[in-house]
């Protein structure tokens, strides 16, 4: 039987290898890393600083919230936002399966295993506190980590586009956070223009 003090430290070690797995490398400081388990530890960090008092649910949530998520790439569905729809549904099940398989393993119970679910999936968004503060930690991970290797791969229409839709998603605490990150060149001036639209 596991002790419920060690069930937090063994589901994140589980989260955290199962990622580990992940053959996409992404450059970390000079160093190779696997993407999801680097984008699992960041969203995690964002979640603790911007909710220390955390639950545990939560925790748990940010840290597999895109488990194994190269496992249903987006390539095997059709383009166009229907077929991006019907993968964002799968992975969406996909995710909630591979996590309560480990939760469960771990000693966690049916209630727990629903609420994390319940938080990745998002649902009830401006309802309920800890799902809007995963979208807070899920949105500032992007711009702080992604935004600017995004940007310079598409038309600035577009990136002005996705941080609008971004800016909404969050809350309050969510847009003080955002305005402290030292966002530059390209990025920060999209960043600027996007916002500078939406209070205009």
């Amino acid at each position: 039987m596991i002790a419920p003090s060690d069930r937090f430290e063994r589901a994140i070690a589980a989260f955290d290898a199962a990622n580990a797995e992940d053959p996409t490398p992404i450059d970390v400081g000079g160093e190779a890393r696997p993407r999801e388990l680097v984008q699992a530890e960041r969203l995690s960090a964002w979640m603790t600083r911007l909710y220390p008092e955390a639950s545990e649910a939560l925790r748990l949530a940010a840290r597999c919230q895109h488990l194994r998520r190269w496992e249903i790439p987006r390539k095997s569905y059709a383009d166009g936002r229907i077929g991006y729809l019907e993968w964002r549904k799968e992975l969406s099940r996909f995710h909630a399966r591979k996590a309560a398989e480990i939760l469960r393993s771990v000693g966690y119970d049916d209630d727990t295993i629903a609420r994390v679910e319940r938080i990745n999936k998002k649902t009830s968004i401006k309802a309920d506190a800890e799902v809007q503060a995963m979208e807070d930690a899920l949105c500032l991970a992007f711009l702080d980590h992604e935004l600017a290797e995004f940007a310079a791969e598409h038309e600035d229409d577009k990136i002005v586009d996705i941080v609008q839709k971004t800016w909404r998603k969050m809350s309050a605490r969510g847009h003080e956070e955002a305005l402290k990150l030292p966002l530059t060149g390209r990025a920060g001036e999209l960043v600027r223009k996007a916002l500078a639209a939406e209070s205009g």
